[in-house]
C-alpha cells in the first residue's frame, strides 16, 4: 500500500509552523534537531506523523527539513518501494535530545535523537498508526503523551504480546507527575 502525499500534506499543515522568531531567542549553545523529510511520487515518502517543529524549511520541490528544539517528542514515517512493490515501512516515535542526553545516530536526523519506539514492517507499523489514531480520538495530542508510554508499546511490538491502550486516566496521571518534576 502506497502512503499518499496527501497524507504527508495533512501530517503538518504549513501554517502550522511558527514563526523563525521562536529560534531567535534561543542561546547559540541549543541544540536543534534537524529530520530531513522527502517525497518522490511511488518511490519513497518520509514524513512526519505526529510533531511540532519549531521550524519547517522547504529545500526543493521534493524535500523538507522539520527542527525541533531539545525535548521536543515527533514520529517520523518512512515508506519506501522499487518497481515490484513496498520494500520498508518503518515509523519511530522519537525525542529530541540536549548536548548533555545520550542520543542514536539516525540516518536523516542530525544529530541524533533519543528512540523511544521503533516498528519495522507493516504489521507492526499498521498496529502503531491505529493506536495512534485511538490517542487522537480522544483529543490527546501524541506528542504529549508520556514517553513510557512508547516505549512500553514498543516493547509490546517486539514481543508480541497485546498493545497497551493509552487512557484519558492515564494521561491525566502523565501530566500530574510531569508538573510535579
Amino acid at each position: 500500500m502506497n502512503l499518499s502525499s496527501s497524507t504527508a500534506a495533512a501530517s503538518l499543515p504549513p501554517a502550522a509552523s511558527p514563526s523563525p522568531h521562536v529560534l531567535a531567542g534561543l542561546p547559540n549553545a541549543t541544540l536543534l534537531t534537524r529530520v530531513s523529510l522527502a517525497f518522490v511520487e511511488q518511490r519513497i515518502n518520509l514524513y512526519l506523523r505526529f510533531g511540532h517543529p519549531a521550524r519547517e524549511l522547504r529545500l526543493d520541490r521534493w524535500r523538507r527539513c522539520a527542527i525541533f528544539l531539545p525535548g521536543a517528542r515527533f514520529a517520523r514515517i518512512r515508506w519506501e518501494a522499487n518497481d515490484y512493490g513496498t520494500t520498508r515501512w518503518q515509523l519511530m516515535v522519537l525525542c529530541a535530545c540536549t548536548p548533555l542526553d545520550g542520543m542514536q545516530r539516525i540516518a536523516g536526523i542530525r544529530p541524533g535523537a533519543h528512540i523511544l519506539l521503533h516498528a519495522e514492517g507493516e504489521r507492526q507499523v499498521r498496529a502503531v498508526l491505529s493506536q495512534l489514531d485511538a490517542i487522537e480520538a480522544l483529543s490527546i495530542d501524541p506528542a504529549d503523551v508520556s514517553p513510557a508510554y512508547w516505549r512500553t508499546l514498543g516493547n509490546r511490538l517486539a514481543a508480541r504480546l497485546p498493545l497497551p491502550v493509552y487512557t484519558v486516566e492515564r494521561h491525566a496521571a502523565w501530566l500530574a507527575g510531569k508538573a510535579l518534576q
